[in-house]
């Protein structure tokens, strides 16, 4: 009897398909894993943003169940009629908020069930509350692997969710290291005033949301150039991203006469090359799974100041490649800034440190050798079921 040829279908199930770190990750994961090989469909509990025209491939189809806001049962019926309609040999969900969609998988028939845990939201930053725990414990069962994103995360599925070592696959996000590099700054990208080749440019990127805590970077800001005057001639900063904290940010510059020093880039399609035009990378969040912006700015050789919180301490090595601080510390941050502006031949040292961890630890076809082997492992287990 012949063999089948068709390709596995993997259902990615996610609550939006927005900007975020994890939605980039699985895009990543789409467009780079093998034609050959996998088919893909993308659910979202909820709707879609124009960042599903990241995904290259137009066979990919991303259904909208438009989930309304609380409870809403009658979602997980149009998810099981979807999922026995396009008939998934894997469902892959992510993150507490699509979890629920293991049940409608299991009695859809799904064979292969796997679930991805990317970090913790800002009401639940150290993935305590005993309702979400419960939550989580009750559909354990139903999960035949996690894959968590850090070492971290890992290690509070094992203590506090009790999930067995045995069903746990750990999988560092990856990022695309010839997208990502050091070259010549694309100035034209810059606001005139931030053009000058002397002036050292610190940035972020990330949706503007307390979890990011870009308040603490601002804080910062204005606390070293309050007690360094002069720095004004030589130091500006840049904040990609947008989010609901954008207005809060810009009055708090406005109020402290800073404004014309920060610019609020806003959301960016070209973060790639915005990068390039850094000195020094600043990622302030309060909590953090595996950090995509944190790589792709080691990808591109900047030296990375970050909390120490989260997975962050799995990507920066403190002294060799950027430093980690307390989360809400703006007066450690401020000294951190003043060091590497005291002594900008660490800018260079601890940049090129960061590029090499990248490429040997980080890269993107490092994190997709990891999900094929899962992958299929999983549904060759299944086979013999």
């Amino acid at each position: 009897m012949m063999q089948s040829t068709r390709k596995p279908l993997i259902a990615h199930v996610l609550f939006r398909l927005g900007t975020g770190g994890l939605e980039n990750g699985l895009v990543n994961l789409i467009n780079t894993l093998p034609d050959d090989k996998y088919r893909h469909a993308v659910i979202c509990m909820t709707d879609y943003t124009d960042f599903r025209n990241r995904i290259n491939s137009e066979s990919v189809h991303v259904y909208c169940l438009n989930k309304k806001p609380g409870q809403d049962l009658a979602v997980y019926v149009r998810l099981w009629r979807l999922l026995r309609h396009i008939k998934p040999d894997i469902l892959h969900t992510r993150n507490l908020s699509a979890l629920e969609a293991q049940l409608p998988g299991f009695l859809a028939g799904v064979k292969c069930r796997i679930h991805g845990e990317h970090g913790r939201d800002i009401d639940d930053i150290e993935g305590t509350n005993w309702r979400y725990v419960m939550l989580r414990r009750f559909f354990r069962p139903l999960v035949q692997r996690y894959i968590p994103m850090s070492k971290d995360i890992e290690g509070w599925l094992i203590r506090q969710i009790k999930v067995p070592i045995t069903k746990i696959s750990q999988v560092y996000n990856g990022v695309d290291i010839n997208r990502f590099q050091g070259g010549d700054k694309p100035y034209f990208l810059l606001p005139l005033a931030f053009r000058a080749p002397e002036l050292v440019l610190i940035g972020t990127v990330g949706r503007l949301d307390p979890i990011k805590d870009q308040l603490t970077l601002i804080q910062a800001f204005i606390h070293l150039i309050k007690i360094n005057p002069h720095l004004c001639h030589q130091v500006r900063l840049i904040v990609v991203g947008d989010g609901h904290l954008k207005s809060t940010l810009q009055d708090l510059a406005r109020v402290a006469a800073v404004e014309h020093l920060i610019w609020f880039a806003g959301e960016r399609q070209d973060v790639a090359e915005v990068m390039k035009t850094l000195d020094l990378f600043v990622l302030p969040s309060i909590n953090e799974g595996i950090s995509n912006t944190i790589l792709e700015a080691m990808a591109c050789a900047l030296p990375v100041i970050a909390t120490e919180v989260g997975g962050n301490p799995e990507l920066v090595i403190d002294g060799q490649t950027g430093y980690l601080l307390d989360k809400q510390d703006p007066k450690a941050m401020a000294a951190a800034f003043k060091l590497y502006l005291d002594q900008p031949e660490l800018l260079k040292l601890h940049g090129e440190a960061g590029r090499l961890r990248v490429v040997s630890m980080f890269s993107l076809s490092t994190m997709i050798a990891g999900y094929i082997a899962i992958y299929d492992k999983l549904l060759a287990e299944n086979a013999l079921n």
